[in-house]
């Protein structure tokens, strides 16, 4: 079977604890995540290179023009992408890589490498979100609601997800996002070239 890593990009609602879910995957099971480049301000406890690689606008429209990034979008006025380089060297060594990107660059990554597998997270409840944004403390309310407006208009992008997870219980959903990812790599677009093999077998 192959034994090259597989990527899978999680997405969700700002608030959706996502980034949480990711960090106990990684913690517990290790798997790869990839760190993003943004031009947004770090929140208080973020660490460059490890939380992102913030940039001025300057900087990161410099990446774009050197074609270094695998996707990058807009979202509340600022840039957000996914350096290219980490994440191909991690797949070819047999790595799993995360990727907890925007839907926009969700989206855009799916054209150009469609084995990817899309996740979106999600709270239980609209209601649910709106109380963990305003509990996590960091941002003002016209921030919120602004975030709170653009979930209203995210549940279009679900459709184009292939699988959807809810994010009730940390425990139960971190469980269930490492058992889903371990199962992607017997899809039959992660298998292409054991398929060959086997067919080329019977010549």
């Amino acid at each position: 079977m192959s034994k090259k890593g597989i990527i899978a990009i999680i997405s969700g609602f700002s608030g959706a604890g996502k980034g949480t879910v990711v960090a106990e995957l990684v913690k517990r099971y290790g798997y790869a995540v990839s760190v993003s480049a943004t031009t947004r301000a770090p929140r208080e406890g973020e660490v460059e290179g490890i939380s992102y690689f913030f940039k001025t606008k300057e900087e990161f429209e410099q990446m774009i023009h050197n074609d270094e990034l695998i996707e990058y979008a807009q979202y509340i006025d600022n840039y957000y992408g996914t350096p290219k380089e980490y994440v191909l060297e991690q797949v070819a060594a047999g790595k799993d890589v995360l990727l907890e990107i925007e839907m926009q660059g969700a989206l855009k990554v799916k054209e150009k490498f469609p084995e990817v597998s899309l996740i979106f997270v999600t709270p239980p409840s609209a209601a649910g979100l709106r109380e963990r944004l305003i509990n996590r403390g960091t941002e003002s309310m016209e921030v919120i609601d602004k975030r709170l407006a653009r979930a209203k208009e995210e549940c279009a992008y679900m459709k184009e997800y292939d699988y959807i997870v809810v994010n009730d219980d940390l425990e139960e959903c971190v469980e269930q996002m490492h058992h889903l990812l371990q199962s992607i790599h017997f899809s039959k677009s992660n298998q292409k070239d054991f398929m060959e093999k086997i067919r080329k077998d019977f010549d």
